[in-house]
């Protein structure tokens, strides 16, 4: 797992891996569960419309590391970074799993039309889960930037509870205007918002069980 991007976010990740796994009664004892390798970044926050090349250099020295470790199948615990999906998988030979087609597999087993996805301006802007036959409602300029700003804050510790309520304010306002569902696009926005109840998408959650099937597809498990 590539993580620290941000830390919070991973532990969010591990944990609710770990649960499922207990809930699908694939586990009879220890050493049925994966073998997990957490290679934990202090890599920029991807927050901003213009990332650096520098700034994907973590990112790519993170995967580099884990690729030499001879792991199955590495899971990028960030979303932005998917972005770079391409990039990225060309300079390693281990798989990545590749959230964005994960997410729209998801998207379809819900027979979702109609969503908002709340990140990163770049995630946003750059039409990371645009996907065809799906009305995407956008946040605006100035609303990106409070996302922008509360994943920042939030990350340090700073003014969570201020910090959710300003992103939860966004999501009902796009799910009043036709948004079937809200996309939390950005993995900070799933640990923000995990206790909160309206329709949504954790992309965490899509990983945990994008992982779960590729973890024990080679054994029948699933």
């Amino acid at each position: 797992m590539l993580g620290g991007i941000g830390p919070e976010a991973t532990g969010l990740y591990y944990n609710k891996l770990i649960r499922q796994l207990q809930r699908s009664g694939m586990i009879s004892s220890n050493r049925d569960f994966p073998h997990i390798l957490i290679n934990s970044i202090p890599a920029p926050e991807l927050i901003h419309e213009t990332i650096l090349p520098e700034e994907l250099e973590h990112y790519r020295a993170g995967l580099l590391e884990l690729d030499k470790l001879g792991v199955e199948f590495i899971v990028m615990v960030c979303n932005t970074i998917h972005l770079y999906y391409d990039y990225l998988q060309s300079a390693i030979s281990t798989p990545i799993l590749d959230l964005r087609k994960e997410l729209l597999f998801d998207l379809h087993l819900r027979n979702i039309k109609s969503t908002t996805v709340i990140g990163t301006p770049s995630t946003i802007k750059e039409g990371l889960y645009d996907f065809p036959g799906i009305r995407n409602l956008h946040p605006t300029t100035k609303e990106m930037q409070s996302l922008s700003r509360a994943i920042f804050l939030f990350n340090k510790g700073i003014e969570k509870t201020q910090q959710r309520a300003a992103v939860r304010a966004i999501c009902e306002k796009y799910l009043g205007r036709g948004a079937d569902t809200i996309i939390l696009g950005c993995t900070e926005f799933a640990a923000m918002l995990e206790d909160d109840h309206f329709s949504k998408i954790s992309t965490i959650d899509v990983l945990v069980d994008a992982t779960i099937r590729r973890s024990y597809r080679r054994v029948g498990g699933i």
